[in-house]
């Protein structure tokens, strides 16, 4: 019986870690920290699998660990982390360096948001939950969801680095298949 836990937990992890660590990119917007994140979370989580494999939805739980680590981190160190909105050199404009120049102007971006509005807009916008799911995951009213969100796509349009991909002609961007040839 004491393995059973663990092998739940043990399936779990396989099935869920790849899009527990996208998700968690879009927090800190550094692989490294994402991967941290995600290996916090989980290790907070095994340590309360019975609760956690209890509850409605262990997958939403432990969203909910992501965040709260990723806030965590802020609270103890207080360090802001600043990405940059382009690389120092441009090479010729194919579509994987116009892929990388649209995710690099997303990060830095998201990463101009406050950690909440951040937070709101990765859940709401990135993971399709709706308003309620979000507010489930984040502890807040579906109020506050559509008020972080709302605050957050206002910065977003203001964001200089991406305005500037996102007014690029389609067939010189990137486009995941609308608009571009091929």
């Amino acid at each position: 019986m004491q393995a059973e836990p663990e092998a739940q937990f043990q399936e779990f992890v396989r099935a869920r870690w790849s899009h527990l660590v996208r998700t968690a990119y879009l927090l800190p917007g550094d692989a490294h920290h994402a991967e941290d994140l995600t290996q916090t979370a989980l290790a907070k989580a095994y340590r309360s699998w019975r609760r956690v494999a209890r509850s409605d939805s262990p997958e939403a739980y432990v969203r909910r660990m992501l965040v709260t680590c990723n806030s965590d981190r802020f609270r103890k160190r207080r360090v802001r982390e600043a990405l940059t909105a382009s690389p120092p050199e441009r090479a010729g404009r194919d579509d994987a360096v116009s892929r990388a120049d649209e995710r690099s102007a997303l990060m830095g971006a998201l990463a101009g948001l406050p950690p909440r509005q951040r937070a709101v807009v990765v859940m709401r916008y990135w993971e399709d939950l709706s308003e309620a799911e979000v507010a489930e995951v984040l502890g807040c009213s579906t109020g506050t969801v559509k008020s972080q969100a709302a605050k957050g796509l206002a910065k977003l349009r203001t964001y200089p680095g991406l305005a500037q991909v996102m007014d690029a002609p389609a067939g010189s961007r990137a486009s995941g298949g609308q608009g571009g040839t091929r």
